[in-house]
């Protein structure tokens, strides 16, 4: 699924590439964090037009096949990659996540965009190798690529039940805002830095 929030006068466009976290899966849209987001820079006066193409079930392989169009016909200026959790659910191979989110990211820069790559998460019933190497990805290519440090996307959400539907994979409502503040912080100091050019 597709939306794209329209604001006047927009200084920019955010494209958000995810799967299901940040499709609101389970939700009405408008509780997802990525419609929060465009409520918020409304909210404070900040024009950017938001265009959420995240998909429930992407895997980084659908990202980067999809993305290429995506950029094109959006020309965003900030592009953010939510992207990795179904690689890791389905233990595919890591080096494959690394490859395709590094094209991902190339490609956005290419385009004069800049990349936010929030961490992600996946449980540690997959062993400490897999986990580790997994999660060491995001960390390896932030600073291969000179992005902004960003937390775990789920980082205030994953280990409290309270925060997450019955199928205690994905966030209820509140879950949602809280991914929004766990990522507000560096999203709004890039768009400064944007706005500063």
């Amino acid at each position: 699924m597709l939306w794209i929030v329209s604001l006047p006068a927009a200084a920019g466009n955010i494209l958000v590439v995810g799967d299901s976290l940040s499709a609101a899966y389970g939700l009405p849209g408008e509780q997802g964090w990525v419609s929060l987001l465009e409520q918020r820079l409304k909210d404070k006066g900040l024009d950017w037009q938001v265009v959420n193409a995240s998909i429930s079930g992407d895997t980084s392989g659908g990202g980067l096949s999809r993305l290429p169009p995506l950029l094109a016909t959006h020309q965003p200026a900030l592009v953010i990659i939510a992207l990795g959790s179904n690689d890791g659910l389905r233990a595919l191979p890591l080096a494959s996540l690394r490859d395709n989110l590094q094209r991902m990211i190339a490609l956005s820069q290419q385009q004069g965009a800049q990349v936010l790559l929030p961490s992600m998460a996946i449980p540690p019933n997959y062993g400490p190798r897999y986990t580790e190497g997994f999660a060491a990805i995001y960390t390896e290519l932030r600073q291969q690529y000179g992005l902004a440090e960003a937390p775990i996307l789920l980082e205030q959400v994953a280990l409290d039940h309270r925060l997450m539907l019955a199928d205690n994979l994905h966030p209820n409502a509140e879950g949602q805002r809280l991914m929004l503040e766990t990522l507000w912080p560096v999203i709004r100091s890039l768009l400064d830095g944007l706005a500063a050019q």
